[in-house]
């Protein structure tokens, strides 16, 4: 096994390619034909029913400039819709990522196929709630946005009255919080006892399952969606991920619930959690792009699955 210096694509590549017949190999018109043969999973939103298709897309690459590094990232916001999925979730703290979706969405003009989600900053001053909510409007153009997310907990106390008079006058659709790390768990099961919360965003993939011990069923029984937001580990952990399985052909028990790459293995673990509304993989490029929508296909692993593929990883060592 390679270090953490391998990527997703180098672990793809390598003998996993040969084994499990990775889209890396396959005409990308060939993978997005296989999509439509197989049906779309949805998962409702609790507090009003309406559907969400389960992998979306994470945008914690897209601070980007210049046309040859913003070409791949159209091309990932063009085609999503396009093949079924709408999730699009972005952060203040992402650099220009609100401001580079929001120029790319308004020149494809695919707006209303999209349901944006974005977050306020982590740190620095929000007393000026409004001013703070202002910037992500400006920088997305758009005068409603689907998912507004306190991030990693900091200023609930100042935002979330905002949140809540945004929200009841058709600015916000949907409020939420989020965190992407295990010592915030004390203050997101606070949160969700407190206040009226449509979303909880946390980390929750294959190699870090601790959220289900304490946030996945308090989101559950209180009716809270839940987006994942690490589902490969994260950005300077998914390399690990992959090349974990560098070397593993993929079990025969993937076919029974339709994932024919690792990447497909660990997103429907994740959204097979009978509390996860969502996944959100980092996706900058379109071979990645068809690969995460396959995992929105099809059947999902059932409890007995889940379990299953949970002993195969930790055999993995």
């Amino acid at each position: 096994m390679r270090n953490a210096r391998l990527t997703r694509r180098d672990a793809l590549k390598s003998g996993v390619a040969a084994a499990a017949g990775v889209i890396l190999a396959r005409p990308l018109a060939a993978i997005a034909q296989d999509l439509f043969e197989l049906p779309l999973i949805t998962k409702p939103i609790p507090s009003t029913g309406e559907a969400l298709p389960v992998i979306g897309v994470g945008t914690n690459a897209y601070s980007v400039e210049g046309e040859e590094a913003l070409a791949p990232i159209r091309e990932v916001l063009e085609r999503l819709p396009q093949l079924g999925g709408k999730v699009i979730d972005t952060a203040r703290v992402y650099g220009r990522s609100e401001q580079v979706i929001g120029e790319l969405v308004e020149a494809i003009g695919n707006r209303d196929r999209l349901f944006l989600a974005t977050k306020t900053p982590i740190r620095g001053d929000v007393s000026d709630a409004e001013g703070t909510l202002a910037v992500s409007f400006e920088a997305l153009r758009t005068d409603v946005i689907d998912l507004m997310q306190i991030h990693n907990l900091h200023g609930i106390p100042e935002l979330m009255p905002a949140f809540e008079r945004a929200k009841e006058a058709g600015r916000i659709r949907y409020i939420g919080i989020s965190t992407s790390t295990d010592g915030q768990y004390d203050g997101i099961l606070d949160a969700m006892r407190r206040y009226p919360l449509d979303f909880v965003q946390i980390d929750y993939s294959i190699d870090n399952r601790s959220a289900a011990d304490r946030i996945l069923p308090e989101a559950q029984e209180r009716g809270i969606a839940v987006i994942a937001n690490t589902p490969f580990g994260g950005r300077f952990n998914a390399a690990s991920l992959f090349g974990r399985v560098r070397d593993v052909a993929l079990p025969d028990f993937a076919a029974e619930f339709d994932a024919s790459s690792w990447a497909q293995v660990f997103l429907k673990y994740v959204v097979s959690h009978p509390a996860v509304t969502v996944a959100i993989p980092g996706t900058t490029r379109l071979d990645h792009l068809l690969d995460n929508q396959g995992a929105a296909r099809g059947r999902l692993p059932d409890a007995a699955l889940r379990a299953e593929i949970e002993r195969f990883w930790d055999s993995l060592g």
